[in-house]
């Protein structure tokens, strides 16, 4: 079980709420993601601190009606970020451009899940 003193000081946690869509003309605040992870001064993904601490860097997915998935922040060789939630990359969710993307309060970012890419809106950043 992690623990606060195993995180440094850099890491955040990051709620992602569900942005106005088809079919969720307001947003859904419902729907999302927190996330784990160490962040740059600037609110980006600290790719260094996360190499040494990727066992810390979690996600976990919530939607109304389904079960929550509980699963590990990870990186692809070449750098693209992605949310992996079983063996194999059938359940994978890949973040766009996540790597270049700061996370901070009512910013954007966008998630690939089952085939379409999904606009979240960062809601929280805060320490654990």
């Amino acid at each position: 079980m992690t623990t606060l003193q195993d995180l440094t000081p850099n890491f955040r946690t990051i709620r992602l709420l569900l942005a106005r869509e088809k079919g969720h003309p307001e947003g859904e605040r419902e729907e999302g993601y927190d996330v784990l992870a160490p962040l740059t001064d600037e609110g980006r993904l600290n790719a260094d601190e996360w190499k040494s601490h990727k066992g810390f860097c979690r996600v976990r997915r919530f939607r109304t009606g389904e079960d929550d998935l509980i699963g590990r922040l990870r990186r692809k060789p070449g750098g693209q970020w992605y949310f992996d939630y079983a063996e194999g990359d059938r359940d994978d969710e890949v973040g766009f451009h996540l790597g270049e993307e700061r996370f901070v309060t009512g910013e954007y970012v966008s998630i690939a899940r089952n085939g379409s890419m999904h606009t979240y809106q960062v809601a929280r950043v805060e320490r654990p």
